[in-house]
């Protein structure tokens, strides 16, 4: 009786450890897009913060690889008002947008500008609790917050 349970138990511990392993196997095999929340505020920022995100998408290997959402609040959201962003920022966005890339404008900068999505450049969706409120709700969902 006392062989079958010690032959019971080194059994379970092998089927066991081999579940972890083929468990840990598939992991590896497939792992999960990261997911990043890039946060601008600062108008002085805007290019450093739009190359920043390019070098991202370039070193994972394309935008397919990784997913990025930009919240944007404060004075660096004027950058992207359609009628004065400069060229240079308006093709990133562009090119962004089509890459899948989010782009949250603050609801409560909008207020505070007083512009609408329509006043932004294309691809723009409202964050209406507000910026950081995104910021906190894309962390809950495993996004890496960055702040450059």
């Amino acid at each position: 009786m006392n062989r079958r349970n010690i032959l019971w138990s080194a059994v379970s511990a092998l089927g066991a450890a081999f579940g972890a392993s083929s468990a840990k196997a598939a992991a590896q095999a497939a792992p999960s897009k990261l997911k990043v929340a890039y946060h601008l505020s600062d108008a002085e920022k805007v290019n450093f913060v739009l190359g920043n995100i390019q070098n991202h998408i370039d070193g994972v290997g394309g935008p397919e690889h990784v997913t990025i959402a930009l919240v944007i609040h404060g004075p660096a959201l004027k950058a992207f008002h359609a009628m004065q962003a400069n060229p240079d920022v308006s093709k990133r966005v562009g090119e962004f947008s089509k890459g899948g890339i989010e782009l949250a404008a603050c609801g409560n900068t909008m207020k505070a500008q007083n512009v609408t999505l329509a006043d932004l450049l294309p691809g723009f969706v409202n964050a209406e609790s507000g910026g950081v409120v995104r910021l906190a709700e894309l962390q809950s969902q495993g996004y890496l917050y960055l702040r450059p």
